[in-house]
């Protein structure tokens, strides 16, 4: 079953949860493509967006962080009050991509725990790390 518009309906509200897509992963890529749009959205020149809003991790380029008080660090763009994306229009590919799903598992997470504590606040510290496994 889809919305009006013949999209699968979503089972998360984006606004009622604290941003843990802009939390919890230590890398959001960002292509040419979005730090064109970056500059634009700021008026700067492309390379002004590169150094000031990216850096390089091994090889790949990735949006910068900042110190966050509810997740430790976050997108250097996340509202720390509102927990909303400050650059939602300009946002990277990947952040206007996920999730792919119906379904969010941290919207999902949230809501459970919320149910278990009995508490509309809690909000579950999730951390993703990604590490080899050597075989």
């Amino acid at each position: 079953m889809g919305d009006r518009n013949g999209k699968p309906k979503s089972f998360y509200d984006c606004t009622d949860c604290p941003a843990f897509c802009c939390s919890v992963y230590d890398r959001v890529q960002v292509t040419p493509r979005d730090i064109r749009r970056l500059a634009k959205h700021f008026g700067i020149t492309e390379e002004a967006a590169t150094a000031r809003f990216t850096k390089m991790y091994a090889k790949e380029r990735v949006l910068r962080r900042k110190r966050d008080e509810l997740f430790g660090v976050a997108c250097k763009f996340i509202n720390p009050e509102t927990r909303g994306c400050t650059i939602y229009h300009a946002r990277p590919a990947v952040c206007r991509e996920f999730p792919i799903t119906k379904r969010c598992a941290y919207y999902d997470l949230m809501k459970f725990e919320r149910e278990q504590q009995d508490d509309p606040n809690t909000i579950p510290v999730v951390k993703i790390t990604f590490k080899e496994i050597k075989k």
